[in-house]
């Protein structure tokens, strides 16, 4: 947790109502996460040499493209941030709302190809740990 103010505790009510908008953030960095990935593996193939016979132009398009993804995933991870939602895996779509349970902190767990938030699991064990609300 980066943040230095106390996080929000979501109601198991409040982190299902925000699965639409979320499965919407997700679905987008996961699909742009492919596209920074491919755009980094094409320029890291152009080597050296490449670029100054020719392949400028295309080096320089991958690091526009690579600017513009990593500016667009930033404003998306904020959002997830600004709400206290923990982004845990961006491949498998896996965040966390903090919560709280039985007088303690645990977190609210969903995955952006499940219908809603169905587990939660204590702040320690992870997805590993994940048990049906």
């Amino acid at each position: 947790m980066a943040s230095e103010h106390a996080p929000k505790l979501y109601t198991v009510e409040e982190a299902r109502a925000l699965v639409p908008r979320l499965r919407v953030l997700l679905t987008a960095l996961q699909v742009e996460k492919q596209q920074l990935d491919a755009a980094l593996s094409a320029l890291s193939e152009l080597t050296p040499a490449m670029r100054a016979n020719g392949h400028a132009l295309a080096a320089l398009q991958h690091e526009r493209r690579i600017t513009e993804l990593t500016a667009s995933m930033r404003e998306k991870i904020m959002e997830t941030t600004a709400l206290d939602i923990e982004i845990k895996d961006l491949d498998a779509g896996l965040v966390d709302f903090f919560s709280l349970r039985d007088g303690r902190v645990v977190y609210l767990c969903w995955r952006v190809d499940e219908p809603t938030v169905a587990h939660w699991h204590e702040l320690d064990t992870g997805f590993a740990g994940r048990r049906p609300l």
